[in-house]
C-alpha cells in the first residue's frame, strides 16, 4: 500500500532526473524499493543510486545524494532520507501516513487487502484428486488445504477460479478394489476367497462388503464380474472422500472422470495425434513416447505390452481437456511422489500443441505425525494410515487447517499433536485466534464503558506515537501486499507467518499499554487502531479459510 506510493514517487524521480539529463533511461524497471533487513534503516530502501551507477559509470553515493534530494521534496509522505552504505537510500516515512492508513482499513472492510491484481484471469487449480481407494490419508489432507487456500488467495486478488478434482476411477488399483471387496464379501459369508496379493487391508473394505451383505445377501457370491463390487467400493469410498473435505470447508466446481477420457475416445485420439506427428514408436509390444525430443534422458512407454496404459497417458489427454476449456492458467497440486511424471506430462501437452508454461505445478511434502515426540505411525480404526478424519476428530478444523499452510510446500511438514491441541499461546492457532477475540474483547470492554463506535480523528490520531504503535500500523501496511504476493506464488505460508507476526505485534503491545485509558483522546484514538487491527486480522484468517473466534 505505502510501498506502492513509494515506488510511484520513485518512478517520478528517475523521469525527472532522465529529463534534467542526469541519467539515462536504461535503468527503468531495473530498480526494487525494499523493507530494510534491519532496525533504523528507514522504513524503506531503493538500490536505484546502485543500478545507475552500474550503467552511468559513475559514483554511486553521488547519485544517490542526488535521489535523495529529489525525494526530499516529498514532504507529504516522506519525513527524511538517508544515504548509507555504497549507495543505498533509506526513506523514513511520516508518521501521518501510517495514521491515515486507519480510516482506510475501517472503511474497506472485508475488502481490505484485496485486489484485482489477477484481472480475469481463467485459473483452474486441480487438487486432491485422490484415487477413490481408500479414505483420505494426512497427505491428501495437506494437499487439500494447500490447494483450497491457494483457490482462496486468487479469489481473493481477482483471479476467476475453477477447483477440480481429477476422480481416478479407472484402471488397475479400481480393479484391485473390486477384487479386494469381493473377498471381504466371501469371507464374511463363510465362503471360500482368495484375497489380492497387494489388495486393501483396511477395516472399511469390510464395512463396504458388509453393506453389500445387507443389500444384496448372498446374491452376488458367484458373480465373477468384480464390478458390482467396484462400484459399491467406490460410491462408498467417494462419499467418505466427500464427507471430509465438506468437514474441512472444502468444495469443488467439478469432478472430472477419468474414465470419461476412454468412453469419449480421447485417450486412443491423443495417441492417434502424437503418432501423426512422430512422437511415437512401438517396441516390445509397447507404445513409447519420444520424451527424449523435449529434453528428456529417456523415453517413456505409454501403452504397455499388456494394452493397459501408463498413468502418463491420460493425464496427457485430461491436460489436453484443460486446455481445451479454455483456462488461461493451470495450477496443479501434487505430492512429491509425481516428481518424476510432471516432466512426462508436460512434453506431452507441448507435443500436442499447447503451452506448457502455462501449467503451474506445487509439490509437496508428506507430513509426519508426532505425539510426545514420537512418530505416530498406524491408525487404529479406518485403514493402515492415519486419515484426515482421524486428525480432525482428535485437534479439529482450525488446527489442521493452520498447521498444513505452516511450511512452504516443498517443505516436510511434522504435525505435533499435542502442541495443536494446547488451548494457550504456545499453539500458534491459538495464538493468532486469541489475538483476534482480545481485540473483540477490548471493542466490547469500550461499549460497557460508553464509548462510541470508534470514529477516526486526525488530531486524536497524532497520539498514536509509541513505537509499538507505529510497528503494527506498518505491518497492517502491508497486508494488501502480502496477499497479492502470496497469491501470485501460490504460497499461503506466508499468510500464515504474516498473521503470527501481527499477533506477536499485537499480543506485545497489549502487554505494555492500556487501550482503555484515563486521557479520552488517547483511548479513542487507539480503539480507532484497534478497530483497523480487527479488520486485518479478521480478513488474514478467512482468507485461508480459518474461523475467527469473537470469545475464547
Amino acid at each position: 500500500m505505502i510501498r506502492s506510493e513509494v515506488k510511484k514517487v520513485l518512478d517520478d524521480c528517475f523521469a525527472h532526473g532522465v529529463a534534467e539529463g542526469l541519467w539515462s533511461d536504461e535503468a527503468a524497471g531495473k530498480f526494487t524499493v525494499e523493507l530494510p533487513k534491519h532496525e533504523g534503516q528507514g522504513d524503506f530502501s531503493t538500490n536505484l543510486a546502485l543500478v545507475l551507477a552500474g550503467i552511468e559509470k559513475k559514483n554511486p553515493r553521488q547519485i544517490a545524494q542526488l535521489v535523495a534530494e529529489q525525494l526530499s521534496s516529498h514532504t507529504d509522505l516522506i519525513a527524511r532520507v538517508e544515504i548509507a552504505g555504497p549507495g543505498f537510500v533509506n526513506i523514513f516515512i511520516d508518521h501521518d501516513v501510517w495514521r491515515r492508513l486507519i480510516p482506510k482499513i475501517i472503511d474497506r472492510g472485508a475488502a481490505f487487502g484485496k485486489s484485482s491484481v489477477g484481472a480475469g484471469r481463467k485459473v483452474m487449480v486441480e487438487f486432491v484428486s485422490a484415487n477413490p481407494t481408500g479414505p483420505l490419508s494426512i497427505g491428501h489432507g495437506r494437499q487439500a488445504i494447500l490447494g483450497d487456500s491457494i483457490a482462496r488467495l486468487l479469489e481473493a486478488t481477482g483471479h476467476d477460479v475453477f477447483r477440480e478434482y481429477y476422480y481416478n476411477d479407472a484402471g488397475r488399483q479400481m480393479r484391485v478394489l473390486g477384487e479386494s471387496t469381493r473377498a471381504r464379501y466371501l469371507e464374511l459369508l463363510g465362503e471360500k476367497f482368495t484375497f489380492p496379493e497387494d489388495g486393501y487391508q483396511g477395516e472399511y473394505i469390510v464395512d463396504i462388503s458388509r453393506s453389500l451383505i445387507d443389500e444384496q445377501g448372498d446374491g452376488l457370491k458367484d458373480h465373477a464380474d468384480v464390478t458390482p463390487f467396484k462400484e459399491q467400493a467406490e460410491r462408498y469410498i467417494f462419499k467418505d472422500i466427500s464427507s471430509t473435505l465438506e468437514r474441512m470447508g472444502i468444495v469443488f466446481d467439478n469432478y472430472y472422470n477419468e474414465h470419461s477420457l476412454y468412453e469419449n475416445g480421447l485417450i486412443d485420439d491423443v495417441v492417434a495425434e502424437l503418432k501423426a506427428k512422430g512422437y511415437v514408436y512401438e517396441q516390445d509390444n509397447a507404445v513409447w513416447f519420444k520424451t527424449t525430443v523435449f529434453g528428456q534422458e529417456q523415453d517413456r512407454v505409454i501403452i504397455k505390452s499388456s494394452g493397459e496404459p501408463t498413468y502418463r497417458l491420460p493425464d496427457m489427454a485430461y491436460h489436453r481437456e484443460k486446455f481445451r476449456r479454455n483456462f488461461d492458467w493451470l495450477v496443479n497440486i501434487f505430492g512429491s511422489d509425481h516428481i518424476a511424471t510432471v516432466p512426462d506430462v508436460l512434453a506431452g501437452v507441448k507435443a500436442l500443441g499447447y503451452d506448457p508454461d502455462k501449467i503451474t505445478v506445487v509439490l509437496h511434502q508428506f507430513v509426519t505425525l508426532t505425539r510426545d515426540g514420537k512418530q505416530v505411525k498406524m491408525s487404529t480404526r479406518k485403514a493402515n494410515f492415519i486419515t484426515v478424519d482421524e486428525l480432525l476428530d482428535e485437534v479439529g478444523v482450525d488446527p489442521v487447517r493452520f498447521f498444513f499452510m505452516m511450511r512452504k510446500a516443498d517443505s516436510q511438514l511434522e504435525f505435533d499433536l499435542e502442541l495443536a491441541k494446547k488451548q494457550s499461546q504456545e499453539n500458534p492457532v491459538y495464538y493468532v485466534q486469541y489475538g483476534y477475540a482480545r481485540l473483540c474483547a477490548i471493542l466490547r470492554q469500550a461499549t460497557e464503558k460508553g464509548f462510541a463506535e470508534p470514529q477516526y480523528d486526525a488530531d486524536e490520531a497524532r497520539l498514536l506515537t509509541e513505537p509499538e504503535e507505529l510497528k503494527l500500523l506498518q505491518t497492517m501496511s502491508t497486508f494488501p501486499s502480502t496477499i497479492e504476493g502470496s497469491a501470485l506464488e501460490l504460497a499461503p505460508h506466508k499468510i500464515i507467518f504474516y498473521l503470527m507476526e501481527l499477533a506477536g505485534q499485537l499480543h506485545s503491545y497489549y502487554n505494555k499499554h492500556k487501550v482503555i485509558t484515563d486521557d479520552l483522546p488517547l483511548s479513542r484514538a487507539r480503539l480507532c487502531m484497534i478497530k483497523a487491527l480487527q479488520v486485518v486480522l479478521k480478513n488474514g484468517l478467512d482468507i485461508v479459510g480459518l474461523s475467527a473466534p469473537q470469545r475464547m
